[in-house]
């Protein structure tokens, strides 16, 4: 996402959606308490940063190609991860196991769902895309109990998954036989939300306890994601016939800040808020990408989908509950 979609995988559960790059685990990270609560004009931005990324691939698609729109935000962020890189003197890995899974998650985490995205948005709006990416976190729960064996559901989860997936249909009006709706481009877009948590289990799996740094880790899969679209693009798109400054500016924006730039602030907010407090960014997504679809793009709002959207995160919310441990239930009927 935008939002996309940038996120880290050791900050965030296998399920959480977001629209950015995601780095592979690694050691757990450390909180540190802020003196002065200035995060939360951190948490706010990248809220969004993320929530706007749906527009700008909508005006970016207007004049480019889905392909090409992804290439550019890929590009653009990785070049701003990487500048970052230099300016830290920090370094790409150097083992070919490492950049073998890094090609994988690049596909899954940045090729496949940008583009799907991107393609999408050629016939759904914007804000209805916003709302299929805050789904992830229901396909992250189902995955993960079939590939994650430590990650079993509880009734708690399940039901969340029950409730996410009547709020998908809210969304799409299923009891108007889903009229108005492209069911073409909104698969494309639940298929975007489903590569995210597909790729973050690969990850775990593959990548958990590298020793590089998020970092290192990202700008290497975008690096990766740059070469993969810079194959692919130009097989099924021709070159531009102009570049128009603002959908250009809205690749620029996409790629440098909603991929870029939002993995350095979510990387951030975990070191000093903690994990649980900043993946709840994802909850804030979809409410801004419906604003600024309505607000700037003029997309058009019927009741069903705010209504659904609000079911989805609560879907989602509860997917991303956690059962309390043995020892704090005995210790709660102890006291």
């Amino acid at each position: 996402m935008t939002s996309a979609t940038s996120t880290s995988v050791a900050s965030v559960s296998p399920g959480t959606a977001t629209d950015s790059t995601t780095p592979a685990p690694q050691r757990p990270v450390s909180v540190t308490r802020p003196h002065a609560r200035g995060w939360q004009v951190r948490f706010a931005v990248l809220a969004l940063i993320w929530g706007f990324s749906f527009l700008f691939i909508k005006v970016g698609t207007q004049s480019f190609a889905p392909l090409q729109v992804t290439l550019g935000r890929v590009t653009f962020g990785a070049l701003v991860l990487l500048t970052i890189l230099v300016i830290k003197r920090e370094r790409l890995p150097r083992s070919a196991r490492t950049w073998g899974h890094l090609a994988v998650a690049a596909f899954f985490l940045n090729v496949l769902p940008f583009s799907l995205f991107a393609y999408s948005e050629l016939t759904i709006p914007s804000t209805l895309a916003g709302i299929c990416n805050a789904t992830s976190p229901l396909w992250g729960m189902a995955l993960s109990v079939v590939a994650l064996s430590e990650d079993r559901p509880t009734r708690r989860r399940v039901a969340g998954l029950g409730i996410g997936f009547l709020g998908v249909l809210t969304v799409l009006g299923a009891w108007q036989g889903f009229a108005g709706t492209d069911l073409t481009g909104t698969a494309m877009a639940l298929g975007a939300s489903l590569s995210y948590p597909i790729g973050w289990i690969y990850v775990r799996r593959t990548l958990a306890g590298a020793s590089h740094s998020h970092l290192s880790m990202s700008s290497t899969q975008l690096l990766l994601a740059t070469a993969q679209l810079a194959v692919i693009t130009p097989l099924f798109t021709t070159a531009p016939t102009g570049y128009p400054i603002l959908p250009l500016l809205a690749v620029f924006a996409l790629g440098a800040l909603g991929t870029g730039f939002a993995f350095l602030l979510q990387y951030g907010l975990v070191a000093e808020v903690g994990p649980t407090t900043a993946q709840m960014v994802t909850y804030f997504v979809p409410v801004i990408a419906t604003a600024a679809g309505v607000a700037l793009l003029n997309e058009r709002l019927s009741w069903n989908t705010p209504v659904g959207a609000l079911i989805v995160l609560a879907g989602a919310a509860l997917t991303q509950a956690k059962p309390r441990s043995t020892a704090s239930r005995r210790s709660t009927s102890t006291n």
